[in-house]
């Protein structure tokens, strides 16, 4: 098993690869750098031009990504051990193959295509919508600091997303801080002994408290830190990706349409939050 990395020879994708590299090292894994090369596909010449340059063509500026992103990941940490490799096919059917292998798929949040007003490129919304494993989404910077935090429902993927992020708190000697958002009604007079907003708030820290049950035992060296909060869940996440080095989301939460891959929470926080984003698929059997 590898810790699989795409590259398109982007600045966003170089970013996935120093982060890539640092859970290589986590977890002992070596890390497979993959680069899509869809120009055959198209019977497009990729080799040199007959009257060019013999280092020229679309093959060559393939293997100088590939060269580039391997450098890169030298820099970062030469203890990991590093492989890459030149695919023909579509960037996402490529990745989603190559991932049938990997722990982790790291992909950057936006690549040489698209549009420049996306937030996020479209890969990387197809990766982790129907990757089978977890897809650490780079962002422009990376923190060393901060706390891991998880979104937690108390259904859908939040188990599978917390053992995931215990895991990544561990390994980055951080605390993990678990979050349970909710809605519900307006608050009442001051002065009432047990309001609706009272008895919704213990609810749903209970909620929180059951999610959390089973699972810290695991990871006795993670500090965990738990925020039930009323509002919506996404905002709330972006709002803690501020100081957070980490996002850990499942998948597909409680709500939202069941035909959906990626639920509407996972994909808002993956658009907007300024840290990475890990988002876990959910388990095989799991709910959705």
């Amino acid at each position: 098993m590898t810790v699989l990395v795409g590259v398109d020879g982007s600045p966003s994708a170089l970013d996935a690869v120093r982060l890539g590299v640092m859970e290589a090292r986590w977890r002992d894994r070596p890390l497979r750098i993959v680069h899509a090369f869809i120009w055959p596909w198209m019977n497009v010449p990729v080799g040199p031009l007959q009257d060019g340059p013999t280092d020229g063509g679309l093959r060559h500026d393939a293997e100088q990504v590939l060269a580039e992103a391997i450098a890169v990941a030298n820099v970062a940490d030469p203890t990991v051990r590093v492989s890459t490799e030149l695919v023909t096919g579509a960037p996402v059917p490529v990745l989603l193959r190559a991932a049938e292998d990997a722990d982790l798929v790291v992909i950057g949040n936006r690549g040489l295509g698209g549009f420049s007003g996306l937030l996020i490129g479209s890969v990387a919304v197809q990766v982790a919508a129907y990757g089978s494993v977890p897809v650490l989404v780079a962002k422009n910077h990376h923190r060393s600091l901060g706390p891991v935090v998880v979104g937690i429902d108390g259904a859908g993927d939040s188990a599978a997303a917390l053992d995931i992020a215990l895991q990544e708190a561990s390994y980055r000697q951080a605390e993990l801080v678990a979050v349970h958002t909710w809605t519900g009604p307006a608050p009442t007079r001051s002065g009432d002994v047990l309001s609706p907003v009272d008895l919704l708030r213990d609810e749903e820290e209970r909620v929180l408290a059951e999610a959390l049950a089973g699972h810290a035992e695991h990871f006795p060296d993670v500090k965990i830190g738990r925020q039930a909060i009323p509002g919506r869940a996404a905002k709330t996440l972006v709002h803690l990706s501020t100081e957070a080095q980490l996002i850990v989301v499942g998948a597909r939460g409680r709500g939202g349409f069941t035909g959906l891959l990626l639920g509407s929470v996972s994909q808002q926080v993956l658009h907007h939050a300024s840290c990475p984003v890990l988002i876990v698929p959910r388990r095989t059997g799991g709910a959705s």
